[in-house]
């Protein structure tokens, strides 16, 4: 299973490519099974890229876990798609000062 992810250009936020366009949730984006599907969803994101609204275009590896969600299987797409590994700002300090 397969999703696309990419850079939105205006403010280099995360986004995945969804039935209704580019969004930002994983949870909305479309999981890609088939090659024709992947072969579509890249032509989407070209098409994006041309129009100058997303960067970076990837087809990345994603499970699903046990609620159906999709889960990207390389920590590095783990970390794009919901956020640091570590605690920061305001939370971390306290935490930190514990």
């Amino acid at each position: 299973m397969k999703l696309i992810t990419a850079n939105r250009l205006f403010d280099g936020a995360v986004v995945f490519l969804a039935a209704e366009g580019w969004v930002a949730d994983i949870a909305r984006a479309a999981v890609l099974n088939a090659a024709d599907a992947i072969e579509a969803g890249l032509a989407a994101a070209t098409r994006a890229v041309a129009d100058r609204h997303v960067v970076d275009v990837n087809v990345i590896e994603v499970t699903l876990d046990a609620a159906g969600l999709p889960v990207p299987v390389r920590l590095r797409e783990r970390i794009r798609a919901f956020g640091p590994t570590v605690p920061f700002g305001e939370a971390a300090r306290e935490r930190l000062a514990a």
